[in-house]
């Protein structure tokens, strides 16, 4: 029955942060759709977010927890599977952008429509790998919060709240490609709330599979994977949208931003997170 209260106590807890993914989609779909640029830029943004969190945190601990080989090793697993998991995702082709009058003209509406149509599908493409791959990062964080409860009510109520404050930006990340490319507030707000929802489902399979002990090599080893598939997602779907859509001088900017901004967001959640964990 106390494990039972545990479980509930973890679930709410981490739900705190999963909700916190729904703000940052609240905040896309009650301004105005972006304009191709803007969504490059943002696209940009989101890449640094991902590389920050693959690179700065999830295979950093892999590195330092199993060494620098079994770490490595299980960061390429990771890049490795995806890689063959994106060989059976449909990708559209990319679409060159119409750049003056003339070329509109000759094209006429009906091309323009089909190559907007086209565009649409790419970035829709972008935002489902992006909700893919920040739920592969929130599910940790949901164990991560069910531990620190464990410790005590204030140790993951802290850590509950940090994990929320960083996981709006991600909201953004997910909602925004999916805004843009249906044109819909409920498809962007839905599937960016539904990628928080795998931090509650982190604490109910790991209360499930691990009721007694969580092996922490395996644990290390299976974020190591997560930073790769996150790695190989953004570069090889998030980069390649926005520098055709914002440039690769500006999207370059963009990126270091956001890795500049999640890097901040990681310091201050370590700074919440209590020493043996």
């Amino acid at each position: 029955m106390v494990m039972d209260s545990q479980v509930l106590l973890g679930v709410a807890l981490s739900s705190v942060g999963g909700f916190s993914t729904s703000i940052g989609a609240l905040f896309v779909i009650l301004s105005k759709a972006p304009s191709l640029k803007v969504l490059g830029l943002l696209q940009g943004f989101a890449a640094g977010l991902m590389l920050s969190i693959s690179f700065f945190d999830l295979t950093h601990n892999a590195l330092n927890s199993l060494g620098f080989l079994k770490g490595n090793l299980w960061f390429f697993a990771g890049v490795i599977f995806f890689a063959v998991v994106a060989k059976f995702i449909p990708e559209p082709t990319p679409v060159p952008p119409i750049s003056n009058e003339k070329s509109r003209k000759k094209v006429g509406n009906e091309g323009n429509k089909d190559i907007m149509k086209r565009r649409r599908r790419q970035v829709l493409l972008s935002g489902v790998i992006t909700a893919i791959g920040i739920s592969l990062h929130n599910f940790p964080e949901g164990m991560a919060v069910y531990l620190g409860s464990m410790k005590g009510v204030r140790v993951g109520l802290n850590l509950a709240l940090a994990i929320a404050l960083h996981n709006i930006p991600e909201g953004v990340a997910v909602a925004l490609p999916v805004y843009f490319a249906t044109e819909s507030k409920w498809e962007a707000f839905k599937l960016a709330s539904l990628s928080g929802f795998a931090e509650p489902l982190g604490v109910i399979i790991v209360a499930c599979l691990f009721p007694t002990s969580l092996n922490p090599e395996i644990l290390e080893g299976i974020l190591g994977s997560v930073g790769g598939v996150m790695a190989f997602l953004t570069l090889h779907e998030m980069l390649p949208l926005a520098f055709e859509y914002a440039g690769q001088k500006q999207s370059v900017k963009a990126v270091f931003c956001g890795m500049a901004f999640m890097s901040a967001s990681l310091y201050f959640l370590r700074r919440s997170l209590p020493e043996d964990m």
